[in-house]
């Protein structure tokens, strides 16, 4: 049963592919509107990740939902600063963020159990005063009933840039053309899945973020959403 207070929150989703900038938008405009934020790529990476310590067969579904079921995630909240992931305990936070974790994300995603398995806890993250949602089917599948919702995209070679630098600063060794590879391919998956496939709502806003400022995506988003003060639409 559908609980109407939790439905009474507000929520923006903002789906986009791998290096669209839904991350680092969402969490910016979930900090000007001081709302929570959901990372759900970080709870599927986070599976993906506890499947690796456990030495589990990625084809392996029945192995993958008991995984999912049974891994505990949590975020730690840093002022100014991308919230840090526990998986188990441990902090993965730097480990969620390898393409090694993103493809194993994709393979598990796209098994039906394991998406049900996450469906509640995303779902749990809608509370007041609002939710600002990143990922994939936030908008198509998760909280479809959203008043607000986004699409963001960018040219793949864009993406890959945009994941080389992000992944240098770190520290991670990568290529640009094995990065390129890598966001083809996984645009691909996630578009092809028979469950959830990545794709806009078809009342969301798309927003092409190819050679755009982060601020001004951010001043986009938000000029989407009702005024301060102003009613709910």
């Amino acid at each position: 049963m559908t609980d109407p207070v939790a439905t009474a929150v507000p929520v923006l989703t903002i789906d986009g592919p791998s290096g669209s900038g839904k991350g680092t938008i969402s969490r910016l405009v979930a900090s000007r509107l001081g709302w929570h934020y959901l990372d759900s790529g970080a709870l599927y990476r986070a599976v993906g990740i506890a499947a690796g310590w456990a030495d589990l067969d990625l084809s392996d579904a029945s192995a993958l939902v008991r995984c999912a079921f049974d891994t505990e995630v949590s975020f730690v909240d840093e002022a100014g600063e991308e919230p840090h992931v526990l998986v188990n305990g441990v902090d993965a936070t730097t480990d969620l963020r390898t393409e090694t974790a993103g493809a194993a994300a994709s393979a598990i995603a796209a098994i039906p159990e394991v998406r049900s398995a996450l469906r509640d806890r995303q779902r749990a993250f809608r509370q007041p005063p609002g939710l600002v949602a990143d990922g994939r089917d936030m908008g198509t599948i998760i909280f479809p009933d959203a008043a607000h919702k986004v699409f963001l995209t960018a040219s793949a070679e864009e993406r890959a840039e945009r994941r080389y630098k992000q992944l240098k600063e770190k520290g991670v060794s990568v290529t640009l053309d094995g990065l390129l590879r890598e966001i083809l391919a996984r645009d691909a998956r996630d578009a092809s899945r028979a469950v959830a496939p990545l794709r806009p709502a078809p009342d969301a806003v798309c927003i092409d973020t190819t050679g755009l400022p982060i601020d001004t995506v951010v001043e986009r988003v938000l000029a989407l959403l009702p005024a301060p003060g102003a009613p709910p639409v």
